[in-house]
């Protein structure tokens, strides 16, 4: 099979007319680059995990094309309402009890679905134009890094799947974040561009429950082929550094045998876009390790920061 790479308007059609016969197809969201599928369909979801080699028991993340499809697939609380009808569409996925319709596969066998309506505008047309839910996780092998362009998908699947859409860079550049929404109130399962302190406007935001499971969150996840080693602090260069590459926050990088900066001006926003593509080419170097600098963990940083230890964990 050849990968093909097509632009809207064009591909939106031929992306719809895939995904209506059960295939999946590389979409831009404005998170990261998705892999989708018709969410209700279980033999389009096997597809999913058979080109991304995924465990079977990691669940997806279903994207849906309107507000009036939450009631559809979940029962929703008043919370569950006001958090969509602030944050939707945007980087904000929220885990609900599910309803029978939606398939077993697609949630890993769970009671309960996680949901998002993507904000990208390319995502929006496929979705509305399919009319049905779309079974997204990012577009690559398991455990690897997200793809944050077109060209990182076809990197990773290539020949796997039929179709990449090429809606250009991702704008936030890391995955949603994720929240278990009950009567008692929200809890953060995963920290992406909805922040916790913009969640917390909206009530009190509790501890997870280790037991719960969420898209993404292994232990391990994100990873670089390359060891990857989060600094103690930055600036706190080792001596020796050769064939080592530096993911840079404060450093010059002097002395590297690459650097890539996630943000020369310090802006957290600029870094988080930044994130993947930059440990990708660290990846690519042919480098014998790579050092991250940490970055402050208040707002976005935090986010950057879980995605950061997922890289260098090792399982």
């Amino acid at each position: 099979m050849k990968t093909r790479v097509v632009t809207p308007p064009g591909g939106v059609e031929e992306a719809v007319r895939l995904l209506a016969a059960g295939e999946v197809v590389g979409l831009p969201t404005e998170t990261v680059y998705g892999l989708g599928a018709d969410a209700l369909n279980p033999l389009a979801c096997a597809r999913i995990f058979e080109a991304k080699e995924r465990p079977l028991f990691d669940p997806l993340i279903v994207h849906l094309p309107d507000r009036e499809w939450l009631d559809r697939l979940a029962r929703p609380g008043a919370l569950a309402v006001r958090l969509a009808e602030a944050f939707w569409p945007g980087p904000l996925t929220v885990v609900l009890p599910r309803r029978e319709v939606v398939p077993d596969l697609v949630t890993s066998g769970q009671e309960t679905v996680a949901l998002r309506m993507s904000g990208h505008s390319v995502f929006q047309q496929v979705a509305r134009t399919l009319g049905r839910p779309i079974a997204a996780p990012s577009a690559n092998r398991f455990g690897r890094i997200s793809p944050t362009t077109a060209a990182h998908v076809v990197s990773e699947l290539e020949g796997r799947i039929p179709l990449v859409l090429d809606g250009g860079p991702c704008p936030h550049g890391i995955e949603s974040t994720i929240v278990w929404v009950s009567d008692q109130g929200l809890s953060i399962l995963r920290h992406g561009p909805v922040t916790e302190e913009q969640l917390a406007a909206f009530g009190e935001v509790k501890t997870p429950d280790p037991a719960m499971a969420a898209p993404g969150n292994l232990k391990s996840h994100y990873a670089p082929r390359t060891p990857l080693e989060i600094l103690p602090a930055p600036g706190l260069i080792p001596e020796s550094i050769d064939r080592t590459g530096l993911l840079a926050w404060s450093h010059s990088g002097t002395g590297f045998a690459r650097v890539e900066h996630l943000s020369r001006s310090g802006d957290l926003r600029e870094a988080a876009a930044n994130l993947y593509g930059a440990m990708r080419r660290l990846d690519e170097a042919g480098l014998q390790n790579i050092l991250a600098e940490p970055v402050p963990e208040t707002g976005l940083g935090v986010a950057i920061m879980e995605r950061l230890r997922k890289a260098a964990a090792r399982e």
